[in-house]
């Protein structure tokens, strides 16, 4: 019986495009009707029938012309993070409400077609703008100004943040594959949450630009699909360097992540670090790890103890150096040149108090006001520059632990995803769910989730793979074949 088309992952779908088997205008139309009636997830932010189409025709005339880019015609969704051309962005945000770019991020135009008489990138149609938590502050996907985003798992439960429309809908198969960002872990737990597979490259490797920023030391764009070898795929066409629009961009050449993805395994060594083993885990997440790890040593690869000493001081380091970014990012929002202006003020102080106050949710203004205090007089010696030292120390531990193993292994995050509202009243329960994955992004390394099985009333759970800098095609490489052995990411909710 044929697959439907909702069910063939990006590469599946590309074979069946670039044989014809299929239109992009065909594809495009199945994925928009599908969306539509998914529409209570709360996944999607914009749709454009008529924009979405005519990159779907566009691209059907590239694979005519026998001169198609690898993926053309394969539908993706993005983050609403990404500055589109023909869709508003919103950051998830009342401050951008009705926002539209007049140029697409660097990002979107190396995945896309390509405006009409420019040159496109993989040749991948967009077919909307994803919800996440407001300027990519959060952990569950609660905080965006246009309401929450659903696990399609469990509907009672969070997604994951702050790229949880985008895991959800690819989980909903409501895309092949979406874009995200990861902070401080907003690609990796979102798709640990939802049982997809999500990649966050050396920090660098992909450009920011056109990317609204949160913390731009540490923002990282990355894709999320079903399989290793779909993110392979989709990083091959988003890396490059862009060093005249991206300050932080590395002058790193395009590499083709797919070519090691069947890589022998034998005697790659995987650290685990004991820190990411204590008291904080989840028997039934750490039960999923140990499967996950057990299948790789069948595979041939070897497990070996590793420290990652200054683990615990993560969370603090994170949320000073990133509230800190976000008070500086964020003073642009005055509702002077753009955005949300409160529509009754007095005068100008007044107007930036109340555009402010009333544009920005809460979790944004909490970011801000922390990062305001850390910088002001007489503390930043104290708090932010500290913070760096520690920082700094916490990328050396990695470097250390590299020098015992190829790969570090652990879980994503110490528990499936939670219940929806569940940490409404303790938003620092959110922030220590992070422990897992914000010591990778301060340090600027390559880490990615993988679907490692079920938990705690069958959520999903997802094994954390941690690389050396530019080693994302080790990870991929496990990733894959661990994915060749296993069907865990090929599972999906019921009803789906």
């Amino acid at each position: 019986m044929t697959q439907p088309l909702h069910d063939l992952t990006v590469a599946e779908l590309a074979t069946r495009l670039k044989a014809r088997d299929v239109s992009a205008e065909e594809v495009a139309r199945h994925f928009l009707a599908r969306s539509q009636t998914a529409a209570d997830l709360g996944a999607y932010l914009a749709m454009d029938e008529e924009a979405t189409l005519a990159q779907a025709r566009a691209a059907d005339a590239l694979l005519a012309a026998g001169n198609a880019p690898a993926l053309a015609g394969v539908p993706i969704a993005h983050k609403d993070i990404f500055v589109t051309r023909d869709f508003a962005t919103t950051a998830g945000s009342k401050m951008l409400a009705d926002y539209r770019s007049p140029f697409d991020a660097t990002v979107v135009r190396r995945l896309g077609v390509g405006a009409p008489g420019q040159t496109g990138g993989a040749g991948m149609v967009t077919l909307g703008k994803l919800n996440c938590d407001e300027f990519a502050m959060g952990s569950a996907n609660e905080n965006s100004a246009y309401g929450v985003v659903k696990n399609p798992w469990d509907t009672a439960r969070v997604p994951g943040g702050s790229s949880g429309g985008s895991a959800a809908a690819v989980a909903a198969r409501l895309t092949p594959a979406a874009t995200g960002t990861d902070t401080g872990g907003s690609i990796r737990q979102p798709a640990s949450f939802c049982g997809i597979t999500g990649i966050k490259p050396t920090y660098g490797r992909a450009s920011r630009y056109g990317m609204v920023a949160f913390a731009s030391s540490l923002d990282q764009a990355g894709p999320m699909a079903r399989t290793a070898e779909d993110c392979a795929l989709l990083l091959s066409a988003m890396c490059g360097p862009d060093l005249d629009r991206d300050s932080t961009s590395l002058d790193v050449p395009a590499e083709d992540f797919t070519r090691g993805l069947s890589g022998d395994l034998t005697g790659l060594r995987i650290g685990l670090p004991t820190e990411f083993f204590g008291d904080g885990l989840d028997a039934d997440v750490r039960a999923a790890i140990d499967a996950a790890l057990a299948e790789l040593r069948q595979l041939g690869a070897t497990v070996v103890d590793i420290s990652l000493p200054r683990t615990r001081l993560a969370i603090p380091v994170y949320y000073v150096l990133a509230a800190a970014e976000a008070s500086s990012n964020l003073s642009r929002f005055d509702g002077v040149k753009f955005g949300f202006r409160a529509p009754d003020y007095t005068d100008l102080e007044d107007m930036y108090k109340k555009t402010r106050s009333q544009g920005f949710g809460d979790e944004v203004q909490r970011r801000i006001m922390t990062g305001t205090y850390v910088l002001s007089h007489g503390y930043y010696d104290a708090y932010y520059l500290q913070a760096q030292k520690v920082r700094r120390l916490i990328a050396q531990d990695f470097q250390q632990a590299f020098t015992q193993c190829d790969v570090i292994a652990g879980p994503v995050a110490p528990s499936v995803a939670w219940g929806l509202g569940a940490h409404g009243d303790d938003p620092l329960a959110d922030y220590l769910a992070d422990i897992y994955t914000l010591p990778a992004s301060l340090a600027g390394l390559p880490g990615m989730s993988v679907p490692a099985g079920f938990g705690a009333a069958g959520m999903p759970v997802g094994l954390q793979l941690i690389g050396n800098y530019l080693q994302e095609g080790r990870l991929l490489n496990v990733a894959h074949r661990l994915q060749q052995a296993t069907d865990w990411h090929q599972r999906k909710p019921n009803g789906i």
